[in-house]
């Protein structure tokens, strides 16, 4: 089964597709979608936008599994954050590819353990789960990874939304 992995952000958004076949999982591709933080938020969304549909496009994954928002006290970072995230539902849907949402708790739980583990603890076992040589950087592409890995290990009905 083919995961395109999301860690959803305006100036910084993580993707990973990942490869589950019984218990082993691959790492295909992984990296970030940058915005010049200068440019209209418009042109910064049609940008993620257009990176996230020419993903799906080449990569053709079987699910998306998307971090959700999670409450944050600056309320105009959390809008651009589902606002990035909506974008990316939008190519998603366009493409007929199903999207499960994960919570950070769920994420780690999933992938250490422990829904409170640190981000270098998230980082490190996306390391040994994927063989990676080292731990993937930047954190938001070992965030699209953990992410893919949770949807992989989670069973069918668990996520907290399956389209």
């Amino acid at each position: 089964m083919r995961i395109l992995g999301i860690d959803p952000g305006l100036a910084t958004l993580g993707y990973a597709i990942i490869d589950k076949q019984g218990n082993t999982f691959r790492a295909l591709a992984y990296g970030c979608f940058r915005t010049e933080a200068g440019l209209p938020v418009e042109q910064r969304l049609l940008s993620l936008y257009r990176d996230t549909d020419r993903l799906i496009k080449e990569w053709q994954p079987r699910v998306m599994a998307v971090e959700q928002l999670f409450f944050n006290r600056n309320v105009t970072n959390a809008f651009l954050v589902g606002q990035a995230r909506g974008v990316c539902l939008l190519a998603a849907a366009q493409n007929g590819c199903p999207v499960a949402e994960y919570t950070p708790l769920q994420v780690k739980q999933a992938v250490v353990g422990n829904g409170r583990a640190a981000k270098q603890q998230v980082g490190a076992m996306v390391r040994v789960l994927l063989n990676l040589a080292e731990i993937p950087r930047p954190d938001d592409a070992a965030d699209a990874l953990a992410v893919a890995l949770c949807h992989g290990n989670t069973p069918p009905g668990f996520a907290l939304r399956r389209g």
